[in-house]
């Protein structure tokens, strides 16, 4: 096994699942993800406020947006994989800079650069269960510890932007 591989599977193993259930479908789920003005009233935690500045959503499109969040700005950015309407979502989520280019998250020099984000739908009765999955990739030893202690924040911080959503 490469270093590769064996940095994959460790990053793999630190996978965040976050499982939520909306009182909504899937279409309507998935309308949230994929309109930008949809976004700017959810994306992002408590308290927060976003501006796209750049939204294709396609496979292979760009999400790039600023937030502002405790009197700071901070920039983020996806690059949408693959989308499966109504179904699924996939995208490398990243903090940026103003010109959309990867940067290290404000808060922490050890945070990984690239989370690779699964999101996908099913829906029962009117109701859409929301099944979030969430690992570092490209991501040192160091980066994949980081991610994996600061799970208890993560979601936290997703209940809150999934709130939002709700």
């Amino acid at each position: 096994m490469t270093v590769q591989e064996r940095t994959i599977r460790k990053a793999r193993k630190a996978e965040l699942i976050i499982i939520r259930d909306f009182n909504a479908t899937k279409d309507q789920l998935f309308s949230a993800f994929s309109e930008p003005r949809e976004l700017e009233k959810w994306w992002g935690p408590k308290g927060s406020r976003i501006n796209v500045v750049k939204f294709e959503f396609k496979t292979g499109g760009f999400f790039h947006y600023m937030m502002e969040f405790e009197g700071q700005k901070m920039w983020g950015r996806f690059v949408y994989g693959e989308i499966q309407k109504p179904n699924s979502l996939e995208f490398i989520n990243s903090f940026s800079d103003e010109k959309g280019g990867i940067t290290r998250a404000p808060f922490s020099q050890t945070w990984p650069l690239e989370i690779f984000n699964n999101w996908t739908l099913s829906e029962e009765n009117g109701k859409t269960t929301l099944t979030l999955s969430g690992y570092p990739i490209n991501a040192t030893e160091e980066e994949i510890k980081t991610f994996r202690e600061n799970e208890p924040s993560l979601r936290q911080g997703f209940a809150g932007t999934f709130d939002q959503l709700d």
